[in-house]
């Protein structure tokens, strides 16, 4: 069975709890996340230094071959003029070997001849040289010009230094260097009128870029590519095809940049730069798994800010419910003197704040209840004070129906029918009127209460009036009504409708059912009263005349009706001055003695 806290503390204790537990939680994941993309921000900086500094690198190489090309092909003064102009055979072979010793020279002041395969300088009818790592042969140059790739790159644009990947012309070392890089330039000072005939040609080795790989962490993943998406050299780029990072380069023309991606389902940050002349593209991917995300840290601080939150707050917690509950604790030790009977006043539970006001309602509620309790006292006394009198009162009532009964007994003896007659209405109107005022009756009873005031009313008037009752169904009869509701009605009539007329008069009484709801209606053919008496006959409560028997005037009766069954139920006034007037009466349908009613009549 599950126990649940019982006081207000312990409540607010524990759901303070769960939501500092909440809100720890939310901090934690907020630093985990925080963390996360910091280390992923870091990385993603290091990634893109790291591929800057090997761009730098790289860029200076390729800047220096482009310088030897240029050299070579545009600068007269240097050495080339001697070698192509001489006059006999002796004076060719010792410039070209001066020649040779100067490109040489050339290569090795750049720092990277190295990485120059081959530099080859040709002019048709004379003799070419060459220079560089491999070994050269007579047959370079046209092996040169046999290559596809000769003419596309002999005719680029003069500012045009672009590097591609291409096969190696030269035979001897294809297996071991498969493909190079070549820059063709035109000599620009020889008289030979085609550039096929005169030109110079550097191809650079990709041993270049694998030993500039070879200088970063061996543990990334890099990629050097040309313009053309052709991969010069990679490290660790096994995993990842070179399709799928194609396609994402080509959406990003960017000079540089950084992007999260998905590489071959792995997710990935892919870093990469681009050298504006060589056109060279160096990227990196890191895959996310790989990060040094130290786990072992990251659980140590997400639990140190997990626990020192849920302990900050617990403190919070307990000193804010202390203060709240406090006085909280003083209202109920003044209520429970409150229900021992003490309603004096305790200016300590009153105070600026919320619950302070609340403690200065309860003194002025203590206050209040104190007093009521003394009028409680005082209206007990006076009601039995008031109850003795009505038992001493009862003795008039007693005295009068006993007289009453006298005056019949002699009427009788003496053979007078109408002192009898008259006499029994009235002995049997006090009783019935002294029995009860607000109490129901059928309306039978009510009609036989009705019957003893008309009759008395008659001998009164000589016969002035006569009365009609008609009931729809007889089981009406049966029917609730508060008592003295058709006495005062029927003496209306008489006094306010057929009396002033000064001629005989009818009264009409009509008891009827619709929609469970009783109806009677009492209609007479007297002077009848106009629309503006109507308006303040059932609002005016001061107008009942000398010659009330009952003492209550239709606005009372109207009164009782709305305040027993409901303000919609009432009396309602038609008439018409010297015509008739019709007051109805509305109330709900109920029986007194158990009748089960279905009206008898159709649609």
């Amino acid at each position: 069975m599950k126990r649940h806290p019982k006081t207000f503390r312990q409540r607010m204790i524990l759901y303070n709890l769960l939501m500092i537990i909440c809100i720890a939680f939310i901090i934690s994941i907020y630093t985990y996340s925080s963390y996360r993309k910091d280390v992923i921000s870091n990385e993603t900086v290091s990634s893109a230094n790291r591929l800057h500094s090997l761009s730098a690198r790289l860029e200076i190489a390729c800047d220096e071959m482009i310088n030897i090309v240029q050299n070579c092909a545009g600068r007269k003064s240097l050495f080339l003029a001697s070698i192509l102009s001489g006059s006999d055979s002796r004076s060719d072979k010792k410039s070209e070997i001066y020649a040779s010793d100067v490109l040489k020279d050339l290569c090795a002041i750049s720092g990277y001849n190295q990485y120059i395969y081959k530099i080859t300088v040709f002019e048709k009818g004379s003799h070419f040289i060459q220079a560089g790592t491999s070994y050269g042969n007579y047959n370079d140059a046209h092996r040169i010009m046999a290559a596809p790739w000769f003419e596309e790159l002999l005719n680029k644009d003069m500012q045009e230094y672009t590097l591609t990947l291409k096969d190696n012309p030269f035979t001897l070392n294809a297996q071991t260097n498969p493909q190079l890089l070549p820059l063709i330039r035109p000599l620009q000072y020889s008289r030979m009128k085609s550039p096929e005939d005169a030109w110079v040609c550097l191809t650079i080795s990709p041993k270049l870029f694998q030993d500039a790989l070879a200088l970063l962490p061996q543990d990334k993943s890099v990629l050097i590519m040309t313009d053309d998406f052709s991969a010069v050299s990679s490290m660790n780029m096994d995993f990842f095809p070179l399709k799928e990072i194609e396609s994402l380069l080509s959406a990003f023309p960017e000079q540089k940049g950084s992007l999260r991606t998905q590489l071959s389902g792995t997710d990935c940050i892919l870093t990469w730069e681009r050298l504006p002349v060589s056109g060279l593209i160096f990227c990196e991917v890191l895959p996310m798994k790989n990060m040094s995300l130290n786990p072992r840290g990251i659980r140590a601080t997400i639990s140190l800010v997990f626990l020192s939150s849920i302990a900050i707050g617990f403190i919070l917690s307990l000193l804010f419910t202390r203060y709240l509950t406090r006085p909280i604790t003083r209202l109920i030790e003044h209520m429970e003197v409150i229900s021992s009977g003490n309603f004096s006043r305790n200016p300590d539970i009153e105070s600026d704040d919320e619950l302070g006001r609340i403690g200065k309602q309860i003194n002025k509620m203590s206050s209040h209840v104190s007093a009521l309790m003394e009028n409680r006292i005082r209206d007990e006394q006076e009601k039995m004070d008031l109850e003795i009198k009505m038992l001493q009162a009862q003795i008039n009532p007693h005295f009068l129906y006993n007289t009453l009964d006298s005056i019949k007994w002699i009427a009788t003896m003496q053979h007078n029918t109408g002192i009898v007659k008259i006499v029994s209405s009235l002995s049997s109107l006090l009783k019935n009127m002294a029995k009860g005022f607000n109490e129901k009756v059928t309306i039978r009873q009510e009609l036989d209460f009705l019957d003893n005031y008309v009759t008395i009313e008659k001998i009164r008037y000589i016969e002035l009036f006569d009365v009609e009752i008609s009931v729809d169904d007889p089981a009406l009869y049966k029917a609730g009504i508060i008592k003295l509701t058709l006495q005062p009605l029927v003496e209306n009539s008489i006094f306010s409708g057929i009396e002033p007329s000064g001629k005989p008069g009818l009264i009409q009484i009509h008891i009827y059912e619709e929609n469970q709801v009783l109806y009677i209606s009492i209609r007479d053919n007297g002077i009848g009263i106009s629309k503006e008496d109507i308006a303040r006959m059932l609002t005016d409560t001061s107008r009942v005349t000398k010659h009330y028997m009952s003492g209550i005037g239709l606005p009372n009766v109207d009164r009782r009706i709305k305040l027993v069954y409901g303000e919609k139920y009432g009396l309602q006034i038609e008439s018409q001055v010297g015509v008739f007037t019709c007051v109805t009466v509305s109330l709900p349908l109920e029986f007194l003695e158990g009748v089960s009613y279905v009206p008898n009549h159709t649609d």
